[in-house]
């Protein structure tokens, strides 16, 4: 059996992951992820039970029990390279013994939902709805490190959006990120939009904000809003769901993102105060997930 060595599976002297500090007896099935660290509070506040918390820099850790059901809240930060971190972590302590650092017998499937805010691109994505990522398509690249990522990836529509994005090759490969189908009909049921999402490697540039930097393709977004595939047009931005539903799979795991619209692009608007709002979302996720 494969050893993994001490420079690539990193356990801290207390048995915990390197990054979330987290043991593996600590991992519930059902995991929730939010980008804010007090967020976890937020999902953690309707649990009838808590078994333990956990924080170490951007990453915060609630398990617990939710109608039932145990359920770990966790964060991840900003953008696809923590969710490099997380989804990994989380991987290792699911699938990989501690002790004899050798891959368990048995795989361990975990599901996992995001829940987040994102900006949308439609007249129909209006502030304060809700809409699930059906896929993902990753301007960060973080796919195209993986072996495999082709078999995880619809590539006829990486074909076509490149083809209408009139896509630089400097930017690096988009890739197309699938959600995985039993969840989404399950989470976003039929009171979320479903439609495709671009994950950004970034908040301004490239999301097509501008301030004082210029940015590359002036275009950018209007592409993007028209961009229309089996369907389904590109509902929104945001930066982290290309890499969970990517690597979920690529692992063996169910995940998915839904977010809630706190700025329509299309519109302009911007609603900052969407945090009471954001809970009626977290409690859809705690029944459904």
């Amino acid at each position: 059996m494969k050893r993994f060595a001490e420079s690539e599976l990193i356990i801290n002297g207390d048995g915990s992951c390197f990054h979330l500090h987290l043991k593996p007896e600590q991992l519930a099935d059902r995991v929730i992820l939010v980008g804010d660290p007090a967020r976890v509070n937020t999902v953690a506040q309707h649990f009838d039970s808590i078994e333990c918390e956990v924080s170490s820099r951007e990453f915060h850790t609630i398990t617990g029990t939710y109608k039932g059901k145990r359920i770990t809240a966790q964060s991840h930060g900003i953008g696809c390279d923590n969710i490099d971190i997380v989804v990994n972590e989380l991987d290792t302590l699911a699938n990989i013994d501690y002790q004899t650092r050798t891959e368990k017998p048995e795989h361990r499937t975990l599901t996992m939902v995001r829940i987040g805010t994102c900006g949308g691109l439609q007249p129909f994505t209006p502030t304060g709805c809700f809409v699930a990522s059906v896929k993902s398509i990753g301007f960060d690249g973080l796919l195209n490190y993986y072996a495999g990522r082709n078999a995880v990836c619809d590539l006829e529509m990486e074909a076509a959006f490149r083809e209408h994005m009139l896509w630089d090759p400097i930017k690096g490969a988009p890739y197309v990120a699938v959600a995985n189908q039993e969840l989404i009909d399950r989470v976003a049921a039929d009171d979320m939009v479903r439609g495709y999402t671009v994950a950004c490697g970034g908040f301004y540039g490239p999301q097509g904000r501008k301030l004082r930097a210029e940015i590359a393709d002036p275009d950018q977004n209007e592409k993007i809003e028209s961009f229309e595939y089996n369907g389904l047009k590109i509902c929104n931005f945001e930066m982290e769901s290309s890499a969970l539903a990517g690597l979920a799979s690529l692992l063996g795991h169910r995940a998915m993102t839904c977010c809630m619209v706190i700025a329509n692009r299309y519109a302009q608007e911007m609603n900052t105060d969407y945090k009471g709002s954001i809970d009626t979302l977290i409690q859809k996720v705690l029944d459904r997930i």
